[in-house]
């Protein structure tokens, strides 16, 4: 009696839970396709050039933290220095290197020691020198030279050395798409005299394999390897069906730490990144709109489907280990510094709806999910679970996945298709169906060592494996 109690809830258990999840993902797909759908024909015929000669437009500083990116500094920079818009500064903020980061940008831009003042408003790891360029063509970068802190000390470094308003933090490793600031810039102007935009993100797309010349993606691939290329489907998932939703929610909880752009003086105010905690990116979204909504001011964080910004994926199961180990450890601090948020009227839809998805069916699926398949194998073991139901919920399970990866790719066939061979797609569609039994439950198991990694106190950023762009011929 006891046995079947317990299979008959087990069951239950799992197949609700499947089932929320999946309704989930279908609703903030179809509010993903409404908003980007209404985005698109609002912004068809926008000229965005007009925004260079707006003297009202937005003044960026360009905030690039740098530990070790030898391989790609020079091409990322430039890129920054090449962006088409007016009012902006690039600070490289080079977070105590050991291989030869400064070296090359040095040689690259003439770089020479100068004098500095600033407002000391974090406390950072010391800071070194700072320089300028010799050459003028390069007199919109600054670089400060500063001892290790991890990213959020290099980015609140960068913060107090940024001479403009806002402020735009990216990884040194990402190429931006030229139009970049001008698009970005555009909910800064439109914003409503009552409510102020006090950050803005936009669509992360995944650039191995892509080709890079003078700074720029020229050429757009899908990556040669499995992994990267089952991350850029990922990619596609979390940015064109999930963060637009939660953007056209008003409950967007995360703009990506490569690429996102912040008022500074919010960002100041509500205490700059924590340099506790290895996903800074999430937690200073969350504190941000925390401080607005206690102050009880009226605000909006945006989210642009553009493909604004490239990044390099890992590409072994080791790098990806230790960044999904890292993210799982940034998501349980900052769900734990803003647990009084959950369930909080007083936080609107971020405390009462944002706060506990995330904590609920992101950060604790995976977990739910292991328990899961341990249970089922052991019940499968000892004979108490029918061999025929668990084939069947798998298939079920595996078709979804499957049928939601599919819908992404034809969203992004169908809105910025920047894959433009047919065999691109069908690259594409193939790992859609190994997806599931080859990456997912890989992400699995790095959730899983992540929580134990934070139960055990380990707090290390972890050793990223550096390639560099594929540059053209």
């Amino acid at each position: 009696m006891g046995y079947e109690f317990f299979l008959s809830n087990f069951n239950q258990f799992v197949l609700i839970l499947t089932l929320v999840v999946m309704a989930s993902y279908f609703i903030l797909a179809s509010i993903s396709a409404r908003t980007m759908s209404h985005y698109l024909k609002e912004n068809s015929f926008v000229d965005y050039d007009v925004i260079l000669s707006s003297d009202i437009a937005p003044r960026i500083s360009i905030i690039a933290p740098a530990f070790n990116e030898s391989l790609t500094v020079v091409d990322s920079v430039r890129s920054l220095l090449t962006l088409q818009y007016n009012h902006f500064e690039v600070v490289v903020v080079n977070d105590g290197s050991t291989d030869d980061t400064f070296q090359l940008l040095q040689e690259a831009y003439q770089l020479k020691r100068i004098e500095y003042k600033i407002d000391k408003v974090f406390e950072t790891e010391p800071i070194l020198s700072a320089y300028r360029s010799t050459n003028t063509a390069y007199n919109k970068l600054l670089v400060v030279n500063k001892e290790n802190g991890r990213k959020a000390d290099a980015a609140n470094v960068g913060i107090m050395f940024a001479a403009n308003p806002y402020i735009l933090v990216v990884d040194v490793d990402g190429i931006l798409s030229k139009d970049a600031l001008q698009i970005l810039a555009k909910p800064f102007l439109e914003k409503s005299e009552d409510r102020r935009v006090i950050a803005t993100g936009g669509v992360l797309r995944i650039a191995n394999s892509c080709v890079v010349r003078g700074g720029r993606i020229v050429e757009v691939n899908p990556p040669d390897g499995f992994l990267p290329r089952m991350q850029t489907i990922e990619y596609l998932r979390a940015f064109l069906l999930g963060r637009m939703a939660w953007f056209k929610l008003d409950g967007l909880l995360i703009i990506s730490g490569a690429f996102g752009l912040f008022e500074k003086e919010i960002a100041i105010k509500a205490g700059g990144y924590n340099r506790k905690t290895v996903g800074e990116d999430m937690e200073i979204v969350v504190r941000m709109r925390r401080y607005m909504l206690e102050q009880k001011q009226k605000y909006q964080v945006t989210f642009l489907p553009n493909p604004l910004c490239w990044t390099l994926a890992p590409e072994t199961f080791k790098a990806l280990g230790n960044q999904r180990r890292r993210w799982t450890r940034g998501t349980m601090e900052t769900l734990w510094l803003h647990r009084k948020m959950f369930f909080r009227p007083r936080y609107k839809l971020l405390g009462m709806l944002s706060m506990p998805y995330w904590g609920f069916l992101e950060y604790l699926s995976p977990l739910i999910e292991f328990l899961g398949i341990l249970i089922t194998i052991s019940l499968l073991v000892l004979g108490l679970l029918n061999l025929k139901f668990v084939l069947l919920f798998l298939l079920f399970a595996y078709s979804f996945a499957v049928l939601y990866s599919v819908i992404t790719l034809l969203t992004e066939e169908y809105t910025y298709h920047l894959y433009k061979k047919n065999s691109d797609f069908r690259k594409l569609l193939f790992v859609a169906f190994i997806d599931p039994i080859y990456f997912h439950l890989f992400i699995v198991y790095s959730a899983i060592r992540g929580n134990i990694e934070k139960i055990r106190g380990y707090s290390s950023w972890g050793v990223m494996e550096k390639k560099g762009f594929t540059r053209a011929s």
